[in-house]
């Protein structure tokens, strides 16, 4: 395999240097960061195919500096280092955009072995962003606009836009946006779906005199597709 291009974003000197002879006894060239600041320029700046990034870092913390990568447009696969192996750890960085977690003291055959499966896997690129008429939508920052206006939704009005956006001019059912806007466990006879059909309407159509939310009598609910409101 051919050498892959590591960032080790260690404050830890003797580990980092460890590190960094490590990888490059084994062909693979490294730079290294000490804080989260230096970090996100030196991998906007260069082609790395790996970033090793501890969570423990100064000042931003390894999940802040990878949630600001992502919301930068860097998507180099991230390996998160911890001495914490919670729960909660391993999800909040693979929620903040990271790709796997290895928890400290680690052998270093495993690491490899990690990183080479990484870098088999390439970046993974941000979800598309969806766009129906003037409505745009993008699902990996969870930001909504119409016209170029941004619009501020709750998590559940997003939730159930992005189903409607995902398949515009469909008919579909307050059985089916219950499906995949909420938890099951909610009564499907309740009127949730079309207070949040209300809601959705007070901020994307009526603001802009647009009237995309189209009620299906007996049916359900359509997102128009025409170009114009």
């Amino acid at each position: 395999m051919h050498g892959m291009r590591v960032l080790v974003v260690e404050d830890e000197p003797k580990l980092a240097s460890l590190l960094a002879r490590g990888l490059g006894e084994e062909g693979h060239p490294t730079d290294v960061a000490t804080t989260g600041h230096d970090a996100v320029w030196m991998a906007r700046a260069n082609p790395y195919d790996v970033i090793m990034l501890d969570v423990m870092l100064p000042g931003q913390d390894g999940f802040e500096v990878c949630r600001e990568l992502r919301a930068r447009d860097v998507w180099t696969p991230v390996l998160f280092l911890t001495a914490r192996d919670g729960v909660d750890d391993r999800v909040e960085g693979l929620d903040v955009g990271g790709d796997d977690y290895l928890v400290k003291p680690f052998s270093f055959p495993e690491l490899l072995a990690r990183l080479r499966a990484l870098t088999r896997r390439g970046p993974v690129e941000r979800p598309t962003v969806l766009q129906v008429g003037s409505l745009r939508l993008d699902p990996a920052e969870h930001r909504v606009w119409r016209d170029g206006a941004e619009i501020e939704l709750s998590t559940k009005e997003f939730t159930l836009l992005e189903v409607f956006m995902r398949q515009p001019g469909k008919v579909l059912s307050r059985l089916e946006l219950l499906e995949r806007g909420w938890d099951m466990a909610y009564e499907t006879r309740s009127n949730v779906v079309d207070v949040y059909v209300r809601y959705l309407r007070e901020k994307i159509d009526r603001p802009f005199g647009c009237d995309s939310l189209e009620t299906v009598r007996g049916v359900g609910y359509r997102l128009r597709e025409s170009r114009t409101c």
